[in-house]
């Protein structure tokens, strides 16, 4: 079992048939789901699952809906986009990883491996995105 950070390979396919939709206004909902290090997850993964999700009180089946924080926009030849940082209020969580998804269709974006376990320590647990800019933005195309 592992867990690989990557764009998922039917994300991009859904990029360029149009599924994916990242403006102000849309009806898609993006969620954060987290997952403990028993989790398979990297680039061809395709949909949210609840193997080996995070279990813990305080946190619900399908993680936390994602506000996007920087539309699609881009600098020079790079485009990006962010999404606000997420936060589970609770009394502990431990996680490896977690798989950013598009829920209303249940199709995967991305798969972020926190390198090791992670705890919360002082009652929340906090997924923080890079910069939205052309070279740290979490999602970007050069």
């Amino acid at each position: 079992m592992a867990i690989s950070q990557a764009l998922c390979t039917s994300f991009k396919t859904d990029l360029f048939s149009g599924t994916q939709d990242f403006n102000t206004g849309t009806t898609k909902v993006y969620k954060i789901a987290l997952y403990t290090s028993s989790a398979t997850l990297d680039s061809t993964t395709t949909s949210y699952s609840t193997s080996n999700e995070v279990v813990a009180t305080g946190y619900v089946a399908g993680g936390n809906t994602l506000t996007v924080s920087q539309i699609p926009t881009s600098t020079g030849t790079t485009a990006f986009f962010s999404f606000a940082d997420s936060t589970w209020l609770t009394s502990t969580i431990t996680a490896r990883g977690a798989l950013i998804y598009e829920s209303t269709a249940n199709k995967a974006v991305a798969v972020l491996d926190f390198g090791a376990d992670k705890t919360s320590t002082a009652g929340s647990f906090t997924i923080q995105f890079p910069a939205a800019n052309s070279t740290s933005a979490l999602i970007r195309l050069a």
